[in-house]
């Protein structure tokens, strides 16, 4: 008997492997595939701008990201004692604006130096609603608390979309012909537009994902999640405490259809082994100062080892460091 009907998955989803240099920009969706994926310890930068809502703010972190933006003291502004980039999530703001502009920059350089060497984009658009600064006309990442009446409040099209990004893909594939972009639509609900609007704004994000796979069929592809909580979860068991963004079973949910989908046997033995490299370090153990935890801690080092040893590319400095921080302790 069946109790769910199954989302189907494409059958041509590129095959990521952990040699693959990895690219996530978009809602916080794309951050909770992003922390999968670290753990995993897959080469990938996870949001070099901080969280980003709707497409145009995405295509044009990228477009600075291509051309290696350096941000200045214009390009912020002082709201509440406190310097923001109206490109950038908070998380990037300071009450010290040469703090903020050494976090803006320096993602920026590090995205930069990779972007033409990059093998998969994961673009996770959130919503068609955008912010406009009237002073501007520019379309804003982040509002940043600023009064509403700065702004102008409107959804975009298809069109704008599927043009905007045929112009930025094309640019990208000129000098990076391999790269392959798999785009999702969050499936975090934006109550605050209403139901309805909410669902206009998916829909839009859901056609433009469709016209961007016909226009580059080898180098656009497009990953169920939206359609998986929505239609194959379908309850709210799977939703945090504020019935909008994915619980955290939900999430690894997705991330097992995920991995199922764009991961072969080989990348998924590796997955596991790491893992269990990350649970050993989770442990907390009863007397962390006795001999046998620090002969599990050895046994951890010699895991780790063995596996740089047949994938020396798998980053496992952060676990070499804890391991020899609690060793000495």
């Amino acid at each position: 008997m069946d109790f769910i009907t199954p989302v189907e998955l494409p059958g041509s989803l590129p095959v990521l492997k952990h040699t693959d240099r990895l690219l996530l920009l978009g809602s916080c969706f794309a951050a909770n595939m992003g922390a999968k994926l670290v753990d995993a310890k897959f080469c990938c930068d996870v949001n070099p701008y901080g969280v980003l809502y709707n497409p145009l703010s995405i295509s044009a972190a990228l477009r600075e990201i291509i051309l290696g933006k350096v941000y200045g003291s214009d390009d912020l502004f002082c709201f509440r004692n406190c310097w923001h980039s109206p490109m950038h999530h908070g998380d990037f703001s300071s009450p010290d604006a040469e703090e903020a502009l050494e976090k803006i920059n320096g993602r920026i350089a590090a995205a930069h130096g990779r972007i033409f060497h990059t093998d998969c984009l994961l673009l996770t658009f959130g919503t068609a609603w955008v912010y406009e600064q009237k002073q501007t006309g520019r379309i804003v990442g982040n509002c940043h608390k600023l009064p509403e009446r700065e702004f102008t409040r409107r959804r975009l099209t298809v069109d704008e979309i599927v043009l905007d990004y045929t112009s930025l893909l094309s640019g990208l594939l000129a000098r990076n012909a391999g790269l392959k972009a798999i785009i999702t639509v969050s499936p975090v609900r934006h109550v605050r537009d209403g139901m309805h609007a909410n669902q206009l704004s998916k829909a839009i994000l859901l056609l433009a994902a469709d016209r961007l796979q016909a226009a580059f069929p080898e180098h656009v592809f497009y990953f169920p999640a939206y359609e998986m909580l929505l239609d194959e979860l379908r309850d709210y068991r799977f939703y945090a405490d504020d019935l909008v963004h994915p619980s955290d079973m939900a999430v690894r949910y997705v991330w097992e259809r995920f991995s199922a989908a764009c991961f072969s046997a080989g990348t998924l033995q590796i997955i596991e082994e790491c893992e269990n490299i990350r649970r050993a370090l989770a442990h907390k153990p009863f007397r962390p100062d006795s001999e046998e935890y620090k002969r599990f801690l050895g046994q951890i080092v010699l895991k780790i080892d063995r596996l740089n040893g047949k994938y020396p590319y798998l980053d496992f400095q952060k676990e070499r460091e804890l391991c020899h921080i609690r060793l000495k302790a």
